[in-house]
């Protein structure tokens, strides 16, 4: 059976997260009825493998999966197929053949998320969807300072919230910015590392928030990197300002070209 690895973004809203779930609407959910309807419902069915999960109200620009199809068809073809019967809330970007030990979950060597802040005094009704909303001022260049201090190898247990699968707390973080889009009032961070754990991406996030508003140190990361408890990093942002960018493998990760993890979420 050929294995096929498939790009897709879907807008997150509508959607109870992307793992599936008895009686919730799911990312995988939907991709996996699609892709057996397609296959003519064979049994046993076409089980769809995604390369992490993301929580209800997250979105994803470049989320990545992969499945073995009943018989061989052109990537074309599939990824024609898929995206007219796709709802409007997901597209498939790409589809591409692999080999038949591709992994789309244990062979990411890389992960890069997004974090959209907006600004003003009021909530923006066409961007309530789609970036958390935080009316304080915002010191950027401070947030870009304290961003310095998660690059690196890591135990990030104060990042993490619970509900967490157990296991090592141990992650690398190879770059963190902050930066303004100051034509469209935001505030944009982003983080790429070699994986992330439940919610640690939302929990960083507000702790960058809360050093641009003067409420903790510049440097209160490295703090709270030494006393790994979750406690004292306190707040959560909203899930809608988070968007998973792009998912690396072997060959297209500018910081592991080679070496494979089999230890992310």
């Amino acid at each position: 059976m050929p294995r096929y690895k498939i790009t897709f973004a879907y807008e997150g809203t509508d959607f109870a997260g992307f793992q599936r779930q008895p009686h919730q609407r799911t990312v995988e959910g939907v991709l996996t009825k699609l892709i057996n309807i397609m296959a003519k419902n064979p049994e046993p069915a076409i089980v769809v493998y995604g390369s992490g999960r993301t929580d209800a109200g997250v979105h994803a620009l470049a989320q990545t999966a992969h499945f073995d199809f009943p018989f061989q068809l052109a990537a074309t073809s599939l990824l024609k197929g898929l995206n007219s019967m796709c709802p409007l809330d997901i597209e498939i970007i790409a589809v591409a053949k692999v080999a038949a030990d591709f992994q789309a979950r244990y062979d990411v060597t890389g992960k890069r998320y997004l974090y959209r802040i907006a600004q003003g005094e009021f909530t923006n009704p066409f961007k309530r969807r789609y970036t958390a909303h935080w009316r304080f001022p915002l010191d950027v260049q401070k947030m870009q300072q304290a961003a310095t201090d998660l690059l690196g190898r890591h135990d990030f247990s104060s990042f993490v919230a619970a509900g967490a699968k157990p296991g090592s707390r141990v992650r690398t973080i190879f770059s963190a910015t902050v930066r303004e889009d100051c034509a469209h009032d935001e505030v944009h961070l982003s983080f790429y590392g070699d994986g992330f754990m439940y919610n640690q991406v939302r929990i960083m996030a507000a702790v960058l928030v809360e050093i641009g508003m003067g409420k903790r140190p510049v440097h209160d990361i490295e703090r709270l990197l030494q006393v790994r408890n979750r406690q004292e990093a306190r707040l959560t942002l909203p899930a809608q300002g988070l968007y998973l960018e792009r998912v690396y493998y072997p060959g297209d990760d500018p910081q592991h070209s080679q070496k494979k993890h089999r230890d992310l979420d």
